[in-house]
């Protein structure tokens, strides 16, 4: 006997009226199907599917979920309904769990998110920067190539391009102190705003910029690993429970050499030469796109933008965490959306989202744009993934 979620009709195996049917998609590659009284099965598989993948910004999340403007309402229609005819995947993020966090109706835009992600999920940020570094470190090693080919894997929790089963699971975040964590975001967007007036007196060039922020990157992962060593030393071992993620980076990368004979006392060098020297290190999709998005922004602040200090804390508010799941998830995305501000800056040619990594960006700027990408997607079905939707759900109409 089975818990049949999509009636079809009378069982094949026993003759029981409207008893069998659908009972789940399994394992994203087939459809199970039972009965309500019986032990008859069958398993139908389905075609392999291919999804578009896409990062929304909270801009986004944020304005479909108050409501109050039809071109976001349009759109949220257009990505469930793609979503649902199984074209495209909007997984949700860590960084969408932070800024979710600082609403005051977190719980209710946090179901929303997740409603519309359809349970798929990015890796944690912090995962995939940890993932980034030990591949290029590897291939640093190794003498290889500097340039970096990503891999989903690394970014997405399981096979996004799986057909979707019928339930979901969730499971919950411990997230800290949500009232510690407004006035540290406030204080670091106030910090960098306080620092534009300076910037339009230097006379640095971009390159000269862009490296300084290689530099900062690579200088605060050795910082928190002596850090970390520094609290063990002392007979502080909490330190292995309670350290920042950054440090597992350079622990990591310790452990590699170790097993590969290097002597203890080399190992912090090496570490530090790959850090400081290496292209492997800028390579890496997260540092090369925040370090290029970092210095462009300074580029622009020194080119006369910005000058209104209280429109600028406005414009800025969410800074730092665009920066973040830009150049940690672009990268792995077919497409992302972004409000205006962060949408300008990536697409400069310092920057070069598109070119660089392939991904497409939408804001308001090009929302016609996007809806048009959209529709696309629905346009481009074939008669086999025709077929598998209506074996998969059956009464989806399309």
């Amino acid at each position: 006997m089975a818990i049949v979620t999509y009636v079809l009709g009378n069982c094949p195996g026993c003759g029981r009226k409207d008893s069998f049917g659908n009972v789940d998609v399994f394992g994203g590659q087939m459809v199970f199907q039972g009965c309500k009284k019986c032990t008859y099965h069958a398993r139908i598989p389905l075609p392999k599917l291919k999804k578009k993948i896409i990062y929304l910004d909270q801009f986004f999340f944020s304005h479909t979920f108050r409501g109050q403007e039809k071109r976001f309402l349009d759109a949220a229609a257009r990505i469930e309904r793609a979503s649902s005819l199984q074209l495209l995947v909007a997984p949700y993020s860590s960084i969408h769990e932070d800024e979710t966090h600082l609403w005051s109706g977190r719980d209710e835009l946090f179901r929303f998110m997740k409603g519309v992600s359809r349970g798929h999920k990015f890796q944690y940020a912090q995962e995939v920067h940890r993932m980034q570094l030990l591949r290029a470190f590897e291939a640093w090693l190794d003498n290889s190539s500097a340039g970096y080919q990503c891999e989903e894997k690394d970014a997405l929790h399981g096979d996004v391009h799986g057909w979707d089963s019928y339930l979901r699971i969730e499971v919950g975040r411990y997230m800290g102190d949500v009232n510690l964590i407004r006035s540290l975001k406030n204080e670091s967007v106030e910090g960098l705003v306080g620092l534009f007036d300076g910037w339009r007196n230097l006379g640095t060039t971009f390159e000269e910029d862009l490296q300084a922020e290689y530099e900062v990157a690579a200088k605060a992962h050795l910082d928190f690993y002596l850090q970390y060593m520094s609290r063990i030393a002392s007979g502080d071992h909490s330190a292995m429970l309670d350290a920042p993620v950054i440090t597992m980076v350079v622990e990591s990368m310790v452990r590699k050499l170790l097993q590969q004979g290097t002597p203890a006392e080399h190992c912090l060098r090496t570490c530090a030469q790959f850090l400081m020297q290496s292209e492997h290190f800028k390579q890496t999709p997260h540092q090369l796109l925040s370090a290029h998005m970092h210095a462009t922004m300074k580029s622009m602040v020194k080119s006369g933008n910005f000058t209104n200090k209280a429109l600028a804390l406005r414009k800025f508010n969410g800074y730092f965490y665009d920066v973040e799941h830009i150049s940690t998830y672009a990268p792995y995305c077919d497409a992302i959306v972004m409000d205006q501000l962060m949408a300008d800056l990536v697409r400069k040619s310092t920057v070069n989202l598109e070119q660089r990594c392939g991904t497409r960006v939408f804001s308001l700027n090009n929302w016609p744009e996007f809806l048009e990408w959209l529709d696309s997607l629905e346009q481009a079905i074939t008669p086999e993934h025709q077929a598998g939707l209506s074996i998969a759900y059956p009464g989806l109409s399309f």
